[in-house]
């Protein structure tokens, strides 16, 4: 942090959520609880804040709070990842920590090895994947994710198919570095779901198979929940995964208490130019620990490791919203806090919360929902006075059961902004005020009287 010191646009880097100390990150990469340790792998380029001269960079933490920076893992030094060394995975080989990953270009699929979690070693059969399947005409071929069952070892591979849609492509391993293809685990629609699906994710959950992607060029993640049988997935259920605009490349893991829990890149909102000013871009979402609901949707959480982070804590007892008025938890205020509000919204066509920002209340973020719509929404389109930032409204489908309240749990960590509702819908957003300060959270009801049934919110400790 201290190279970025006299950089413009402190203000808006976040202090809780992980990013590297200065350039460009984006996909996480080889998420593992080894030996009581989680790791993070990234894409990165420590040189500058763009897209370019891809590693590995990595960090270590015992808590999935406070991390600690790693030398750089994996960095494009072979003919056949001399363009980069693109998303991968990591697993656990019978002790040896074994890294599959894309190198390009052409896309092909390679694997490293260590001993300390620190030196890497690649492998000499690399790449153990060099090609994608003859006769298929593909639109891309990477990102591999891979687990293990009884005496095989499985990938898929992100993939699409020429003038039909993304796909998902199956291989089999017994020592994973001779690799079979099976046939495509999953095939979209292309003007459905994408013409490519990157960085698939493919996994046991309860009694189900979840199968997420992010497809190109929608830009978002999607998931299907159903049936993994004799090497294709059968969807029951296909939901969106984060509809703030903002979150893309999920990965997860298991850990050693049999969670599953996901970190996501949150890109920027913002022009190169300033990013490359402000000498960093992106950033990774909080740990979310993922559930399958009796419906069959995935269930979202922060993990409650982040609860270390509370500091001053704020509330206001149970109170009317009358319409067109607002609630202001003047205790909370800065720019890194947590707060968690239940709104019944009874009459009130719209309910929510506002963030003002502290130094300028003409810049206003506003999270809400609407009855009558049935969505739950982040509208930036007064977030900012930056011209050049975005500055739009982003909703997902939301609706309330009959008796079931509103349920907001929010985290704000100066650009950053993570919203959860009732479990089940995650809008995660960028935004960027201008002038230093914090935000100001206001509860409000439009169009009919609300019941404010608990506020409660906690500012938080910056660990960078």
């Amino acid at each position: 942090m201290s190279q970025l010191q006299n950089k413009p646009y402190t203000e808006h880097r976040p202090g809780y959520h992980f990013l590297p100390p200065a350039g460009w990150m984006n996909d996480p990469n080889g998420l593992i609880h080894f030996r009581g340790e989680y790791h993070l792998f990234y894409q990165h380029n420590p040189e500058s804040a763009v897209p370019r001269n891809i590693v590995w960079g990595h960090a270590v933490s015992k808590d999935l709070v406070h991390w600690k920076h790693l030398p750089i893992a994996l960095r494009p030094d072979k003919p056949y990842d001399k363009d980069g060394v693109w998303t991968g995975c990591m697993v656990d080989d019978e002790g040896t920590p074994t890294a599959v990953y894309t190198g390009v270009h052409p896309e092909v699929q390679c694997i490293a090895t260590s001993k300390d979690m620190l030196t890497w070693q690649k492998a000499p059969e690399n790449p153990v994947i060099a090609s994608p399947p003859p006769g298929l005409q593909v639109t891309g071929f990477r990102d591999p994710y891979v687990w293990r069952n009884r005496e095989w070892w499985y990938a898929v591979v992100g993939s699409g198919i020429r003038d039909v849609g993304g796909a998902i492509l199956l291989y089999r391993s017994r020592d994973l570095r001779r690799w079979e293809y099976l046939e495509p685990a999953l095939v979209g629609e292309k003007a459905k779901t994408g013409e490519m699906w990157e960085c698939p994710n493919l996994f046991p959950l309860g009694r189900k198979w979840v199968l997420w992607t992010s497809p190109l060029p929608l830009g978002r993640v999607i998931y299907f929940v159903g049936a993994f049988r004799n090497g294709r997935l059968t969807p029951e259920y296909q939901g969106e995964m984060d509809l703030g605009g903002c979150f893309y490349a999920p990965q997860c893991f298991r850990d050693a208490r049999g969670r599953r829990i996901l970190f996501g890149w949150l890109w920027e909102n913002r022009p190169e130019k300033m990013s490359v000013e402000a000498g960093w871009a992106g950033v990774q979402s909080l740990p979310r620990q993922v559930s399958l609901s009796p419906d069959g949707r995935l269930l979202f959480e922060p993990v409650a490791e982040l609860r270390q982070l509370r500091r001053e804590r704020a509330s206001l007892p149970a109170q009317t919203l009358r319409s067109g008025e607002e609630v202001g938890l003047k205790s909370l205020t800065g720019d890194r806090w947590e707060l968690r509000a239940e709104i019944q919204p009874q009459e009130a066509q719209q309910c929510g919360m506002r963030l003002v920002h502290t130094a300028d209340e003409g810049q206003v973020t506003t999270i809400a929902f609407s009855q009558a719509e049935g969505k739950l929404s982040i509208d930036r389109t007064r977030s900012s006075r930056y011209e050049e930032v975005a500055r739009d409204i982003r909703s997902a489908p939301f609706s309330l059961k009959d008796g079931e309240i509103l349920r907001l749990h929010v985290f704000v960590d100066r650009s950053v902004l993570e919203v959860y509702a009732n479990g089940h819908t995650c809008l995660t957003s960028r935004i960027y005020p201008q002038g230093t300060g914090g935000y100001q959270p206001y509860l409000f009801a439009e169009g009919g009287s609300a019941q404010l049934t608990r506020i409660e919110g906690w500012t938080l400790e910056a660990v960078w």
